[in-house]
């Protein structure tokens, strides 16, 4: 028995390398403590009573009764010589595995004896055995990958192991370049040098300390000092920025990294650097981990880390203009050589890896995911939009920077700075004039007045913000040819429409031809476009053209996804099933607050123009069956139908209820009522000088109301007086006989101005009667079907050419048919082979709609 527990303790402390990787520290020392018990046990000295040594003695009198042999050969050995037996281990498995070139058992003794070495050399040097390890596997190494015909007859395994190791080797021996290069001087001397320090050493009496490997005081005020991995106390010099910048480098996207203390420690080296290139690149990586610290799409960057990153891109760009030799630009190639950082000479230029257009986007999108995320009716919603008008300034340097590059020292940054001149116009195009004014006056007052831009100079700061708008667009005109080329055009435009210039903003739109490919851009283009289109409508409006505005705000307003098309609002339809990752895009494209457009006015503006097309046109059609065919706005009249089916209507509560019963007031030719109904929408007052506005919606009322009355009651008069529609409608003489003499020349009714007597004289008998209207219904509907049958003809009978050439020569002549514009009656032609059909053309013409409206998917 005694034998029994006398082998396991001799087990245990003779375990394999493999399980003394697992001991903690304080379990050394426990099995160090009874290694001591045991041999103060043998000697016997000690004459204590207690029943554990009692026990003892009874086990060590079976043990030397049984065999006093095995007592003589036990030996006891410390933990550091323990460690040392296993880094000798894992050498010697090393170099049998490069006997057979087995890089997979190589690479993993490479990582254990690493591990090892780190736990044994903690506030020393490295054992010399080891330096003597990494040397020669580093040379055995270099010596197989020379090799071409073996590397190609490796294993995928092996071949993997190689790769991998080879840039272990290389990362782990820069840390000991200095003691390899003394062995490879030397090997003998430096290996002799170890055994005699090694025979000199007298080993130390007394109980271990377990706080032994920690290090060592430093002599601060509050006698604390960081220590860092492994219990090395870390020194933040000059000379060991790049090390501690390489090790975050590395670091940087894997898991349970801290980044926060990184940042910390890049502060720090940010503290002691010295020259320029120093303080570029600890800039450039602690912006980059700030902005690592936002993860995921529902989380936005704190406002502390923000104006953090803010400051030190400022910081970053001050050090750049004053050390014109180093530039930072994306095509660079990194610097390896960390122990001589570059010097350029006079004149010469050091090109360092980096974007300082990246971060520019990165920081504008931050602000925006946070202004997004933020409560637009609270103040902090207030106070972070104040930011804006740093970031402004910063991305006015960042565009001076650029063109400094381009224009003094030659380096092509083209696309960079396209980029920063498109971030410029996304924070200015929507703004009235005098915020822009403002914001350029503060923009260029924080910037040092030795700098000048090239394309935006400093004395247009002051000028119109038309012209600056104009300049940047222009730039991005002529220098590019991407999608920022269609931004730019939109900006452009949305800024003309918002400054009450509808007929630039129309012509520019036009002869842009965007409505025709705006479908196959992305979503945040298609999402511009809405806004301008729409914007183009409110200037519309407000000039009085209600036919264009109606026109241009049809497409977005009348499709029931308002919200969504203009990114305010994720409007969830009916019946219609989103994913999660649907939704979650669809929030990120939403706009700041401060960006909107304010969807009540628009749809008021909208209702009241249908109002003012719709009324008439239904006063006109009548009873006619092609009533269905001439709908103008088919949100207006389901809306109207609605209303219409009501039993019991109350005073307007909303917009919608006010526009609604002032369209029923105006049919019923009680203008005056229309009007006051109109005038009482509050929203009016949004709009830049309301009382023009509703002046205006007066006449328009007054006008759409003669043009009912005649169209209700034309049937029933031969004559009419030109003073009682004057009397009626309350408009000057020469306005009535305008609109009556405009009526009668678009044959919108049958009658003739009688100038002599003042007086409308009807023609009675050429209005078509119902039987009429239905023949030519009917007939029309006949021709289309015979043509229909024709075509089907043709694509059964393809490839039997004469009949094939006889069709197409009938498709030519073919010319019968109903227009399918709103230009009423018409001929068709032919749109088989003979007969092409013509391309729709986009204008604001009274026969052919404006059209366009991208229809975001």
């Amino acid at each position: 028995m005694s034998r029994f527990f006398h082998g396991g303790l001799s087990d245990s402390e003779s375990s394999s390398s493999d399980e003394e990787e697992l001991y903690s520290e304080e379990e050394e020392s426990e099995e160090e403590e009874s290694s001591e018990e045991e041999e103060s046990a043998e000697g016997g000295d000690s004459d204590e009573d207690s029943d554990e040594e009692g026990g003892s003695r009874f086990l060590r009198g079976a043990e030397s009764d049984d065999s006093d042999e095995d007592d003589d050969k036990r030996i006891v050995k410390s933990a550091k010589d323990k460690r040392q037996e296993e880094i000798e281990g894992m050498i010697k498995a090393i170099e049998n595995a490069q006997k057979i070139n087995d890089w997979v058992t190589i690479s993993a003794e490479f990582d254990k004896l690493n591990r090892a070495v780190t736990k044994t050399s903690l506030g020393t040097s490295a054992p010399k055995v080891y330096i003597k390890a990494i040397a020669e596997l580093e040379e055995f190494m270099n010596d197989t990958i020379k090799d071409k015909v073996a590397a190609k007859k490796m294993n995928a395994a092996n071949a993997r192991a190689l790769n991998a190791i080879k840039q272990k080797v290389k990362r782990n021996n820069r840390t000991y370049e200095t003691e390899i290069e003394a062995f490879r001087k030397d090997k003998d001397g430096f290996m002799v040098v170890e055994e005699v320090l090694e025979s000199v050493q007298v080993p130390k009496k007394g109980p271990k300390s377990p706080l032994q490997n920690v290090a060592p005081e430093n002599d601060d005020d509050d006698g604390f000092s960081t220590v860092g991995r492994g219990g090395k106390t870390l020194s933040y010099t000059p000379e060991s920025i790049f090390k501690h910048l390489r090790v975050i480098i590395e670091s940087r996207g894997k898991k349970n990294t801290d980044r926060g203390e990184q940042i910390r420690v890049m502060e720090k080296l940010l503290e002691v650097a010295q020259t320029s290139y120093q303080k570029i690149k600890v800039l450039l990586a602690l912006i980059s981990t700030r902005f690592d610290l936002t993860t995921g799409s529902q989380s936005y960057m704190s406002v502390e880390q923000w104006k953090a990153a803010e400051k030190e891109f400022n910081v970053l760009i001050n050090t750049l203009e004053a050390s014109s030799q180093f530039v930072v630009v994306e095509s660079a190639e990194e610097w390896d050589d960390e122990e001589r950082p570059p010097q350029p000479e006079e004149g010469e230029i050091f090109k360092v890896p980096g974007s300082i257009v990246s971060i520019v986007d990165r920081l504008d999108d931050e602000l925006t995911r946070s202004l997004q995320h933020i409560d637009p009716h609270t103040t902090e919603y207030i106070e972070r939009l104040s930011d804006e008008g740093t970031l402004y300034t910063s991305i006015l340097r960042s565009q001076l920077y650029l063109e400094r590059l381009h224009s003094k020292q030659g380096i092509p940054s083209d696309e960079s700075l396209n980029r920063v001149i498109m971030r410029r116009l996304d924070h200015v195009y929507f703004k009235p004039e005098q915020v822009i004014t403002t914001g350029e006056d503060k923009a260029w007052k924080a910037i040092p007045k030795t700098l000048d831009s090239i394309i935006s100079p400093r004395s247009k700061a002051t000028g119109p913000a038309s012209e600056l708008l104009h300049v940047l667009c222009t730039y991005l005109y002529q220098h590019d040819a991407t999608v920022l080329r269609t931004r730019a055009m939109l900006c452009h435009i949305y800024h003309y429409a918002l400054h009450n210039q509808f007929y630039k903003a129309r012509d520019m739109l036009l002869m842009s031809h965007l409505q025709e490919t705006i479908h196959v851009a992305d979503v945040s283009t298609q999402i511009l476009y809405n806004r301008t289109l729409v914007q183009v409508g409110l200037c519309a409006f407000r000039a009085g053209l209600i036919y264009e505005a109606q026109t241009a705000m049809q497409e977005i307003c009348g499709t029931g996804r308002l919200k969504e098309l203009l990114a305010q609002g994720v409007q969830i339809q009916r019946y219609m099933q989103v994913t999660p990752e649907q939704e979650r895009l669809e929030r990120q494209r939403q706009l700041p607050f401060h960006q909107h457009i304010n969807l009540e006015l628009l749809e008021c503006a909208y209702l009241t123009c249908s109002m003012l097309l719709e009324i008439p046109a239904l006063a006109a059609t009548g009873s006619s069956p092609d009533v269905r065919k001439r709908v103008i706005s088919k949100t207006f009249r389901r809306m109207l139908e609605y209303h219409e089916r009501q039993i019991f209507t109350g005073p307007p509560e909303n917009t919608r209820d006010h526009v609604m019963q002032a369209a029923k007031a105006l049919a019923a030719g009680e203008w005056k009522k229309s009007s006051e109904l109109i005038h009482a929408i509050k929203i009016w007052d949004l709009l830049p000088d309301p009382q023009k506005i509703k002046d205006m919606l007066s006449e328009k009322i007054q006008e759409e109301g003669l043009r009912t009355y005649l169209f209700t009651y034309a049937p029933f008069y031969d004559t009419l007086s030109l003073d009682r529609l004057t009397e009626m409608f309350d408009l000057p003489n020469r306005k009535v006989a305008a609109l009556v003499s405009k009526m009668i020349a678009h044959e919108e009714i049958a009658a003739a101005l009688d100038q002599v007597n003042n007086a409308i004289i009807f023609r009675k008998g050429v209005e078509l009667s119902r039987l009429q209207t239905l023949a030519l219904t009917l007939a029309d509907k006949a021709s289309g079907l015979t043509e229909m049958n024709e075509r089907y003809l043709e694509q059964k009978t393809q490839g039997q050419g004469g009949f094939q050439e006889g069709g197409a020569q009938r498709g030519g002549t073919r010319g019968r048919g109903r227009g399918r514009g709103r230009g009423g009656r018409g001929g068709r032609e032919g749109d088989r082979e003979g007969g092409q059909r013509p391309q729709k053309n986009v204008q604001f013409q009274q026969q052919s709609g404006f059209h366009g409206g991208a229809m975001k998917t």
